[in-house]
């Protein structure tokens, strides 16, 4: 009884213990459970706020760069403004200038002169060209309407007569102080002006008819200058601030390797005095030292084929350089085959022209391609076209970017006062060469050289010398338009 009282007892305190432990147990899975499911939303809440922190982040550097951004354009805008407010600034200034400022009264008088001349001139202008239809009329003058001087004369008598008749609205304009259309005219009447000079020569060489188309070219040259309310403006507001600028603008495209070059993108270079002077000295020399080169190899013997009284210059070179350089310079980026067309067609057409100018004025040919195929008058042919072509070509892909630089090289303190002292002696030679191919045309016409100025020219500039120098031309006066 005891054993199996003492089993019972024993058995019965074990069965209570067991759903203890399997509560404990289960109790103690759950709460393992609970913590992994802890630890994931812990995880999930550090993922979220690393997500957070990483939005913020970006967006703050979003708004960084977006201020960035905001404060360029801002200063951009600034700037754009201030330079709106300075064109405008500047623009109510000429408009006030060009309103309020009146022409100079020794203009006003010229203009009155000028008006005066032109009306006294126009009805004998226009008896003349009736004059001229009735002989013509009638017969009277002959074979001589087939010669070139007669040619020449009668567009000579229309350049007069439209000169004339401009120069009285021009003097009108000016008495009324309309500078703007004064300017206007100025540049209709200054190239009317060279071409009444250009024939003057043509048709009598350099006497006293000269005087007054010149007298009257430098009077429009001032006036042009003087008139024009943006040039008068720019020099009474802005001349200090524009050398400041114009300098600093120079230091910049310097050391950007961009100096002398046209920074708008519209072509090459700059088209202005400086750089179109020095473009046209080193094409005189460049071309002279190559034509020579040419010569010796092709004919074996060393000609001096010089084009100016002094110094080694072939201007037909400097001039034909100029040309292509303006006429050319938006086409730099054109393909080479376009640029040898122009420069073939622009080289021909000056060399033709030039030709036909020195044999009209003073009887001088200093070529004749008539044995050339292709040849036009003997004064171009289709091969040195190409070779205009073929220059051209070279000139602008591969001369002008290193020869612009070399120019660009002289400082900046000196260079204007150096081109112009420059200038001055490339004018000096070229008035004198023309003056002394003009006497030089005088004592082979066999016309008396009794003034002073032939007489300085016949002791230190003769027919040797003249022959010497001037190797390449041959000189008949008969083939002159004025002999």
């Amino acid at each position: 009884m005891t054993n199996e009282h003492n089993e019972t007892k024993g058995s019965g305190s074990t069965a209570p213990e067991e759903p203890k432990r399997a509560a404990a147990v289960g109790a103690a899975k759950p709460a393992g459970g609970d913590v992994r499911r802890s630890a994931a939303q812990v995880a999930a809440k550090v993922g979220q706020t690393a997500t957070k922190v990483a939005e913020q982040a970006k967006d703050e550097i979003t708004q960084a760069g977006t201020a960035t951004v905001q404060a360029v354009q801002q200063g951009v805008a600034d700037a754009k403004a201030k330079h709106e407010a300075h064109e405008a600034f500047h623009k109510a200034m000429l408009e006030e200038t060009r309103d309020t400022r009146k022409i100079a009264l020794i203009a006003r008088i010229y203009g009155v002169l000028v008006a005066l001349v032109g009306l006294a001139t126009i009805p004998f202008m226009a008896l003349l060209i009736m004059h001229l239809f009735r002989a013509l009329r009638d017969g009277e003058i002959g074979e001589e309407v087939k010669s070139l001087t007669f040619i020449l004369e009668c567009v000579d008598l229309a350049m007069q007569t439209v000169s004339a008749i401009f120069l009285v609205v021009f003097g009108i304009v000016l008495l009324l102080n309309k500078r703007r259309y004064a300017l206007n005219w100025t540049y209709v009447l200054i190239p009317l002006t060279i071409i009444e000079i250009l024939l003057s020569i043509a048709l009598r060489g350099f006497d006293l008819h000269l005087i007054l188309p010149t007298v009257q070219l430098v009077i429009l040259v001032v006036i042009s200058i003087n008139v024009d309310p943006d040039l008068r403006a720019e020099r009474q507001m802005e001349r200090a601030l524009q050398r400041m600028n114009r300098e600093q603008h120079y230091e910049k495209a310097l050391a950007e390797g961009m100096a002398g070059r046209d920074l708008s993108g519209k072509g090459y270079m700059t088209l202005n005095f400086f750089n179109i002077f020095w473009m046209f000295v080193a094409a005189s020399v460049f071309g002279l030292v190559i034509e020579t080169i040419f010569h010796l190899i092709v004919f074996g013997q060393w000609q001096d084929r010089a084009g100016m009284l002094w110094g080694p210059f072939s201007p037909i070179y400097g001039f034909g350089a100029v040309l292509m350089t303006v006429f050319l310079n938006h086409l730099y980026k054109s393909s080479p085959l376009l640029i040898f067309c122009a420069s073939a067609v622009i080289g021909g057409a000056f060399e033709y022209f030039t030709s036909w100018f020195m044999q009209t004025a003073f009887g001088i040919t200093a070529w004749n391609y008539s044995n050339e195929w292709g040849n036009i008058d003997g004064r171009t042919s289709v091969m040195f076209m190409a070779m205009w072509g073929l220059l051209g070509m070279v000139w602008v892909k591969w001369l002008l970017p290193p020869l612009l630089k070399l120019i660009q090289m002289i400082p900046w303190k000196v260079r204007y006062w150096l081109t112009a002292v420059c200038f001055v002696l490339i004018l000096i030679d070229g008035v004198m060469t023309l003056m002394a191919l003009d006497a030089w045309f005088g004592r082979m016409a066999g016309l008396p050289q009794t003034s002073p100025v032939a007489k300085f020219f016949a002791h230190y500039f003769d027919d040797q010398f003249m022959q010497n120098r001037f190797q390449t031309m041959t000189l008949n006066p008969k083939s002159a338009s004025r002999y």
